[in-house]
């Protein structure tokens, strides 16, 4: 009778630890960087982090996966599963925002001066990191003034860029790639935490999409990125909607 119990129980856990994400329960970005969804042990303990609406999304933003205590269930999640086994980390694509040319502005703050239509201002006289400016968000026309408001989306994902050729590239090309002005865009942050590493033919702004969908081709073009027929043929027929 214990052993007809005990494995009830265990039978009904992993049932429970088998049931797809409830809706509204957000990936969990912890202060040191990893992602745990909610079937993950620590989800729960996880009190300070910053929500993504799926773990795709996380990982895209540098997060990175639980070494262990994780179950992924789910198709979606099964998609996104993929694209971690793949080998893709954003330390291949540098460790974050790349001050090249050493004048303490990273790649960040400089996308923030090149687009901001107002002078910006700096924490400090050292004219680093960015405070504020006046920003109109190129996925809605909203006017943005405080920075952090913003994430510097990567027209091209980084991840999305890795499963179509990037994989293949030299460091420092991946490197170059991920702090390109030709591929940022200060967004909403909220905006491109729910673009994660999509594409166009999965995700599109609220507004702009022509203009969006212009500047996604030709980063791929630039850099030479591989698209699938179907891909290729989505973009094709967009942009001859646009024009």
């Amino acid at each position: 009778m214990k052993f007809l119990i005990s494995t009830l129980v265990s039978l009904l856990a992993a049932l429970l630890i088998s049931l797809p994400v409830a809706a509204g329960q957000p990936i969990k970005k912890s202060e040191s960087g990893i992602c745990h969804p909610p079937s993950s042990r620590w989800y729960e303990r996880t009190e300070h982090f910053d929500p993504y609406p799926s773990l795709e999304s996380c990982i895209a933003s540098g997060g990175r996966f639980p070494k262990n205590g994780m179950h992924v269930t789910g198709e979606s999640n099964t998609n996104e599963a993929g694209m971690l086994n793949s080998g893709y980390r954003r330390t291949r694509f540098g460790r974050g925002w790349d001050d090249r040319d050493g004048d303490c502005r990273d790649s960040r703050a400089e996308a923030l001066v090149a687009s901001s239509t107002t002078r910006v201002r700096f924490a400090s006289n050292r004219e680093c990191r960015v405070v504020t400016g006046r920003w109109i968000s190129p996925f809605t026309g909203n006017v943005i003034q405080n920075s952090s408001d913003i994430d510097i989306d990567h027209v091209v994902p980084l991840a999305w860029s890795w499963a179509h050729g990037a994989d293949d590239w030299s460091d420092e090309k991946r490197e170059r790639f991920a702090n390109d002005p030709v591929n940022l865009w200060p967004v909403e942050a909220g905006l491109n935490r729910s673009k994660g590493a999509k594409g166009p033919d999965q995700w599109l702004p609220p507004s702009g999409q022509c203009q969006y969908v212009a500047r996604f081709s030709r980063v791929v073009k630039q850099y030479d990125l591989q698209l699938t027929t179907r891909e290729r043929g989505w973009l094709k027929n967009f942009l001859e909607e646009c024009r």
